[in-house]
């Protein structure tokens, strides 16, 4: 079997298998729930470099010289072009190079603050991405529902739920024709684990997983360990990076970083039980460094939006800011820094926690 047969097999397959076995030519030192070794694929998410302007051929060359098994384009713009012959040509390309190509877009609820009109309805975003995944050979295609805007308009994040789950629906037949499944993002507070688990069950778990984001579990006052645990049963993908938190008179400041620089979580215990509940997907990278939000859950007001909180939660959270500490800021969107961000995540995930196929 030839590099793009075998990159085309892993797409065939869900893009992100695991390879276990004692032929893998470096220890991972992971085991899956059936005990045996396990090897991740690593990956990186094309946000983590924004700054670069990379598309299409220019993006697979960056990622395969980074020597990755996977490339996670979020942002359907970072194809190249939205032709579905250009998609499948950069499939190829990505395969010859011994990457696999998974897509993703943004906000596909209509009335969420960060929806954008750019590829039509909601319902014509979704469709046009899951016609590029197929093209493009993704298994997948990942959406959001919105920011954590959303859970303070009318009728809260649950309405923003239904309004997302109707637009799903929509498309089930083309997604299900096609052989992709959605992924829907635990995304900047937008939703906690929970709740995103009741928008999956209640769209059909058959063709709606979630993507996982570490970083983003914090912005709803959740240990990522936390949401490792309620979503890794339905993870299909992820976009992960490491935070920093700790404690301010309002509440806390959460701050992402490169992996192995937030110093609140044990990351080969986290990625030891990422292989037993998914290890089917691959780990990409999603760095966005230099900038902290604060989170003033100390004041009354702050609990209108997440009324269902529970305490048990909060307390994981408190134990993470108890042991936090602040970490300097910078620009976010320099150019050096994401790169050294995201060089720094990768070498830390491959020499201390084992990923990687290649």
């Amino acid at each position: 079997m030839n590099r793009r047969d075998f990159v085309r097999t892993l797409a065939v397959s869900g893009a992100v298998l695991a390879t276990t076995g004692p032929g893998s030519v470096r220890a991972a030192g992971l085991s899956n729930a059936a005990g045996q070794s396990v090897r991740i694929p690593l990956g990186m998410d094309n946000f983590a470099v924004r700054a670069l302007g990379l598309k299409g051929r220019a993006l697979v060359d960056f990622a395969a010289d980074l020597k990755l098994d996977t490339l996670f384009i979020t942002d359907l713009p970072g194809l190249g072009s939205l032709e579905a012959s250009a998609a499948t040509e950069l499939q190829k390309y990505a395969a010859d190079k011994g990457l696999a190509i998974l897509l993703g877009s943004w906000s596909i609820c209509p009335t969420s603050v960060r929806f954008k009109r750019d590829w039509g309805t909601a319902e014509e975003h979704l469709a046009l991405g899951l016609k590029l995944a197929k093209a493009v050979g993704s298994p997948l295609f990942r959406v959001v529902l919105g920011g954590r805007e959303d859970r303070a308009t009318p009728g809260g994040i649950e309405a923003r739920i239904a309004d997302t789950v109707r637009v799903l629906q929509s498309q089930r037949s083309l997604a299900r024709d096609l052989g992709i499944k959605v992924a829907i993002e635990n995304h900047a507070g937008d939703m906690t684990a929970r709740e995103l688990v009741g928008l999956m069950e209640t769209a059909g778990r058959d063709w709606v997983g979630a993507n996982l984001d570490s970083g983003n579990a914090l912005w709803t006052l959740e240990d990522p360990r936390q949401s490792l645990e309620i979503l890794g049963p339905y993870t299909i993908s992820t976009s992960l990076r490491d935070s920093a938190v700790w404690a301010t008179e309002k509440g806390a400041k959460v701050q992402w970083t490169a992996f192995g620089e937030g110093g609140i979580i044990d990351w080969k215990a986290y990625f030891q039980r990422y292989a037993q509940l998914c290890p089917q997907a691959a780990v990409n990278v999603e760095t966005i460094g230099g900038f902290a939000v604060e989170f003033p859950y100390l004041e009354a007001d702050f609990w209108k939006n997440f009324p269902k909180k529970p305490a048990a939660e909060l307390a994981q959270f408190e134990a993470l800011v108890r042991r936090g500490r602040a970490i300097p800021q910078h620009d976010s969107n320099d150019p050096k820094s994401q790169r050294g961000e995201l060089e720094r995540s990768l070498r830390y995930l491959r020499e201390v926690i084992g990923l990687g196929v290649r």
